[in-house]
């Protein structure tokens, strides 16, 4: 559980680079790519420690600040433009959903990760909605925070199970559509689509459609263009807004 004893995976030894001009990069071989940069947003010290010190026991993340309430987040993220956003929801001054969109209209390309207690609608939908593009419980695995972490920083979402579930019942209890996303998007294009709605990685859809990693990317890229949104997650909350979709064949 996150924050709680982490099981601590070997540490990956690479030879590193110093730091230049505030980038934080590694080497790898030849090639030299930069730190995943992490802003930690968490009002509880001990667990937002404890989630510093595994994040940066793996060599390609690196936190660069924390923050102890929803004012501290949004201003640190203004200062040290970090790639990601690791958010609690219930922080003191500002709240995790008003902290998300006030980060997402200053610094729209930094991915935001919530990672809370809570699972209710009252905080899923909103956040979503502000630009979040991920949602975990804090009952999983450091390591899963990591690979979470690592997609969001790639464009993908992430949503932990019980969130995925909440999201298909919002689109099941619209009912159908009569008309709209099918003038728009091809069938195979709703079919990655609903995919992604229920939190699946590119990869993951690739193997459930039966078509390579490339292709899901190249489907997204046109949803999004079709539908004039920026990334996956707004895509699917677009969509759930306007009652397109339905996922009854989603189990």
């Amino acid at each position: 559980m996150v924050g709680k004893g982490f099981h601590q995976p070997p540490v990956r030894k690479y030879p590193q680079l110093p730091m230049l001009a505030g980038e934080a990069i590694i080497k790898y071989g030849k090639g030299v790519m930069k730190k995943v940069r992490i802003l930690l947003a968490e009002d509880h010290v001990v667990v937002r420690e404890g989630i510093c010190q595994f994040l940066e026991r793996e060599s390609d993340l690196v936190v660069v600040g924390q923050a102890s309430d929803g004012e501290e987040a949004v201003e640190l993220t203004r200062q040290l433009k970090p790639d990601v956003v690791v958010m609690d929801i219930a922080m003191p001054k500002l709240n995790g959903i008003e902290a998300t969109r006030l980060i997402k209209a200053h610094s729209p390309t930094t991915a935001i990760l919530i990672l809370s207690a809570y699972d209710y609608d009252q905080y899923i939908f909103p956040l979503l909605e502000a630009g979040a593009c991920g949602y975990l419980l804090k009952d999983v695995s450091g390591q899963e925070l990591v690979e979470a972490i690592r997609a969001v920083h790639k464009g993908e979402s992430v949503l932990h199970p019980a969130v995925a579930r909440k999201v298909v019942e919002r689109f099941r209890r619209l009912g159908k559509p009569e008309g709209g996303v099918s003038d728009l998007l091809t069938e195979r294009e709703i079919a990655v689509l609903k995919a992604a709605a229920t939190g699946m990685s590119n990869k993951d859809i690739a193997k459930e459609l039966f078509i390579s990693v490339r292709t899901v990317e190249a489907h997204l890229g046109t949803i999004f263009n079709k539908l004039g949104v920026g990334g996956r997650t707004e895509a699917v909350i677009h969509a759930l807004k306007n009652g397109w979709l339905v996922l009854d064949e989603v189990p």
